[in-house]
């Protein structure tokens, strides 16, 4: 990331919505291998469940997750049983739509970036429609002129799962 962006908190954040909506426009064009490459290889991928109606989760080592994966080899594997359709609760992929706002930024002392935003997910399989929402949290790692992810915490607000929760889901 370029030293005059950091510097200017409205180039700062204008620049992190620009990669959250190329993150979200990736999962929803199946532009796999580039949603991939926006995360470091050590990054950490946790939807947390719930423990109370107001609580959720805060171990994912020791607590029952959504979905965690402590680093990126977790997500390889989801793209390669979707892109081989090796995970019959993805046959077939429903057609989604992302939607990413509310958007805040803190730079950290160390030039990583931690962002929260809300999100949207609507889907559409099988003649049916549906939606999950919530908040993500993320922790970025300025690259050259973009981001890495370092950490995404996705909370499904929404969580009575009526249907399959995947990566594409949220």
């Amino acid at each position: 990331m370029r030293a005059e962006t950091l510097n200017d908190p409205v180039r700062l954040r204008s620049a992190v919505e620009e990669f959250l909506a190329r993150e979200a426009h990736y999962v929803d064009t199946r532009q796999w291998d580039a949603w991939l490459a926006l995360f470091e290889e050590d990054s950490e991928y946790w939807i947390p469940s719930w423990d109370s109606e107001h609580e959720y989760v805060s171990d994912p080592h020791d607590q029952v997750s959504l979905m965690y994966y402590p680093d990126r080899t977790g997500l390889e594997d989801r793209v390669f049983r979707i892109r081989t359709e090796r995970s019959a609760a993805s046959t077939p992929l429903p057609r989604t739509c992302h939607l990413v706002s509310n958007v805040l930024v803190a730079e950290l002392p160390d030039g990583t970036v931690e962002v929260t935003a809300n999100w949207v997910t609507h889907s559409f399989r099988f003649g049916a429609a549906s939606h999950f929402f919530g908040r993500y949290e993320y922790l970025l790692a300025p690259i050259e002129a973009s981001w890495r992810i370092r950490k995404k915490k996705v909370l499904v607000y929404n969580d009575t799962i009526p249907t399959v929760l995947d990566v594409y889901s949220v």
